[in-house]
């Protein structure tokens, strides 16, 4: 498995971390790494204007992909009109752990 560290480009973000995702290396293409990030990072691959091998390289072809190394950082690059779906994405997992009554508690 190929080993990739891959984040949503947003400079508007507190936290931008990346994520590790594994890649089969009889699978290298574009297409499989665009599918398998934008499912780790619950992003619609409709959705992905680039992918960006940082600092400052585009990934276009299956060639492109088969000479990343491990743990090398991708962004993708969302077109302009999925940035605010980005926002309501990042904010479900604080709100759905949230529990009124717990931050109540006193001991």
């Amino acid at each position: 498995e190929l080993v990739l560290k891959v984040r949503i480009q947003n400079p508007n973000l507190r936290e931008n971390d990346f994520i590790e995702i594994e890649l089969d290396r009889q699978e290298l293409t574009y297409k499989e790494l665009l599918r398998v990030s934008c499912h780790e990072l619950g992003v619609n691959p409709e959705h992905v204007q680039k992918i960006r091998k940082l600092p400052n390289t585009i990934l276009r072809k299956d060639k492109d992909v088969a000479r990343l190394q491990d743990f090398q950082e991708l962004e993708l690059v969302l077109t302009v009109s999925d940035k605010n779906l980005l926002f309501r994405v990042s904010t479900l997992p604080e709100r759905s752990g949230y529990n009124k009554k717990a931050s109540e508690l006193t001991y």
